[in-house]
């Protein structure tokens, strides 16, 4: 039997099989609060070795599209509580992504109808999805936001180390951090999006920065052996680039080295698109990485089938191997990719808010 579907441990988590559930944006959760639907969801799934959830906002600031759950309240992490006994229930192991969309936000969503932060006041050209008056679901250009002051940072922190605090008292094995997909870590990191002259802004070492506080905050909080990341070095989602990505995440990878994560969570190029998007030496990043003394389980996502996943976890280019869009329509993927049966076509109706319960009418395999 292949690796990928023998057990092993992510960090402090023991799993069944080195298949990963990748975070899927559901738009299923009113008032940002996890219901049935999130709750069959994920039981649903439990068969992934690892559960990774739809993104998780860490404060109703961070909140960038409508009916995404959060963990800043006490009605959502009761939410959770039912979705993770569910999944603990069923054998599986479950971690949040917590969550701030920074600039990828609509002034709709915000506090008092507000901006959105970001580490410049530079607006993102992309769109995020709103509620209409009648509360039908829409598509709409992010508002311009407004830069983080340098005074703001503590409680951004602060709020960080809230959030995983909440995932665990919600039953959750980790969590992972969103520092990916040009949400907020990212819009710091990349130069496009991050002109400060600040200490958070400038050089590498500079716009790398809030994202290693935001690490150690959480791995100090529940622990690194509990604690993961998702980066994406040469994504250009919503509106993200830099001239030097290998430069970048080269140099973050080195120092998130020094907190023991769980693991690292790698899109390798454009989210949902493209591999080749933009060159980069995947392997030299992990040895970077390992090159520093960092341990934590190495994932890796985009584009992958089991043949190809197979292939990376054998040879050792990865030690997890993270499925998206597949598990919408095949909740027992991993059955599936075990015994080598055919696949649910993935119906793009489903994603979003559309398709109410779409994901639970998949053909199941027989």
């Amino acid at each position: 039997m292949s690796k990928l579907f023998q057990s092993t441990t992510v960090g402090d988590i023991a799993v069944a099989n080195r298949v990963a559930m990748a975070p899927l944006t559901r738009n299923r959760s009113p008032g940002a609060v996890p219901n049935d639907l999130n709750v069959e969801y994920y039981r649903q799934r439990a068969g992934a070795g690892l559960i990774i959830t739809e993104g998780t906002a860490i404060t109703h600031q961070g909140q960038g599209y409508a009916d995404v759950p959060g963990l800043y309240l006490p009605e959502a992490i009761e939410g959770w509580k039912r979705v993770t006994d569910a999944v603990h229930e069923a054998g599986g192991k479950i971690v949040t992504q917590i969550w701030h969309v920074g600039r990828i936000s609509h002034t709709s969503l915000q506090p008092n109808g507000g901006k959105p932060v970001a580490p410049s006041a530079i607006q993102a050209k992309s769109k995020t999805y709103i509620l209409n008056a009648d509360g039908t679901g829409a598509f709409a250009e992010t508002s311009e936001p407004r830069a983080l002051e340098l005074n703001e940072i503590p409680g951004l922190l602060e709020d960080y180390r809230k959030a995983a605090r909440a995932a665990i008292d919600a039953g959750f094995d980790g969590v992972e951090i969103h520092a990916a997909n040009g949400y907020l870590l990212e819009q710091f990191m990349r130069s496009s999006s991050n002109q400060r002259t600040d200490a958070y802004g400038g050089s590498i070492d500079n716009r790398i920065r809030l994202t290693l506080e935001v690490a150690e905050a959480v791995a100090k909080e529940i622990g690194g052996g509990r604690t993961g990341i998702r980066i994406s070095p040469t994504t250009p989602a919503n509106d993200v680039s830099d001239p030097d990505p290998t430069a970048v995440y080269t140099a973050l990878v080195e120092k998130l080295a020094a907190y023991d994560l769980a693991f690292i969570h790698v899109v390798e190029g454009a989210t949902g698109g493209p591999r080749d998007v933009l060159p980069f030496d995947w392997a030299a990043l992990k040895a970077a990485y390992r090159a520093k003394g960092g341990k934590g389980a190495w994932m890796v996502n985009n584009g992958y089938d089991r043949d190809t996943a197979i292939e990376a976890v054998e040879s050792g280019y990865a030690d997890v191997v993270a499925f998206g869009k597949p598990f919408i329509a095949n909740p027992d993927l991993v059955r599936r990719l075990k015994e080598e049966a055919p696949l649910n076509e993935v119906d793009s109706s489903t994603f979003y808010g559309g398709g109410k319960q779409g994901y639970t009418t998949y053909p199941a395999l027989a």
